[in-house]
């Protein structure tokens, strides 16, 4: 058994998924912005649904046709390339996490780019399938021409020893997969803070609690924004129709709230383009109000 079949059988996660290179794209003045598949991960549905309300839910999950035992989340990394930067939001799960997973090389190669051609990592958070993809089969850095960036808090948090003790067992091998890697990149990685411009365009945007410092962008030139979210909105579900209900994927269920309601209040208000890590048909689209809570409208929709 190959070591990341064991791992991902060990965490219940599955092996068999979706098709994989799902790639959704728009401008954002003169720069594009384009959503990058890294595969897709298959989920016990309790991960995420276990801490809900059930009787609420059974309803909302015969809408979205999510009554089974499983999960199957799309992984969409977020590009942006402006003429001079070639920035790219998380790194993918790589080939130690999930058989479905890790692959952003491939996807890479179908728009015509290499690992190498990547100038700058900003992390969302250090979840596996969002950081593991930083080193290839053989340990080695795979973009090894970027740049990296991660948010203070969000350094400090896998890096203190004390998290792979506190963490919870379920989640210990994310800890220690986290600071295994954090170690490639320690002697250079850029941090930043809530609210910094961590490069010439994009802002970042404290959104805590699916991890302790779970970092959100905002990418704007002029009057074109869009938000990249990671996973502080998570599903395009029950995250949309019901986001004050606690998630199981959440750390800090109750930051987590607060950080996915003041998004979706902001994106459905300026009615500005999401990338969100884990929506469907390539994660790209836009956030409605609806009658109660809100609504994805994917860029396929």
């Amino acid at each position: 058994m190959k070591r990341r079949d064991f791992i991902a059988r060990s965490l219940g996660i599955g092996l068999t998924g979706l098709p994989l290179h799902a790639i959704a794209k728009t401008s954002i003045g003169t720069a594009e912005l384009t959503t990058v598949s890294d595969g897709n991960l298959v989920l016990p549905a309790g991960f995420i649904f276990d801490p809900m309300p059930q009787d609420e839910l059974q309803a909302i999950r015969q809408a979205y046709g999510l009554e089974g035992d499983q999960l199957t989340p799309e992984c969409n990394l977020a590009l942006y390339q402006d003429g001079q930067n070639t920035v790219l939001f998380d790194v993918g799960s790589g080939p130690d996490f999930a058989a479905t997973a890790g692959t952003i090389a491939d996807s890479l190669d179908q728009i015509g780019l290499t690992p190498q051609d990547i100038t700058h990592v900003l992390f969302t958070h250090a979840h596996p399938d969002h950081i593991w993809g930083l080193l290839d089969d053989f340990d080695e850095p795979l973009f090894s021409e970027a740049s990296y960036y991660m948010g203070r808090e969000e350094w400090d948090y896998w890096w203190n020893p004390a998290t792979v003790d506190e963490i919870g067992a379920a989640r210990q091998a994310f800890a220690v997969g986290a600071k295994r890697r954090m170690e490639v990149i320690e002697d250079t990685v850029n941090f930043f803070d809530d609210g910094d411009e961590v490069l010439p365009g994009i802002l970042a945007i404290g959104s805590f609690g699916h991890t302790p410092g779970h970092m959100s962008f905002e990418i704007r030139q002029g009057n074109d924004a869009a938000l990249v979210v990671g996973d502080a909105i998570g599903n395009h579900h029950v995250a949309f129709e019901r986001p004050e209900w606690p998630s199981g994927s959440d750390q800090d269920a109750e930051a987590a709230i607060l950080s996915r309601t003041r998004l979706l209040d902001r994106l459905a208000a300026e009615k500005l383009n999401l990338v969100g890590f884990h929506l469907p048909d390539g994660g790209m689209g836009r956030v409605e109000k609806a009658e109660v809570g809100y609504r994805f409208i994917g860029d396929r929709a």
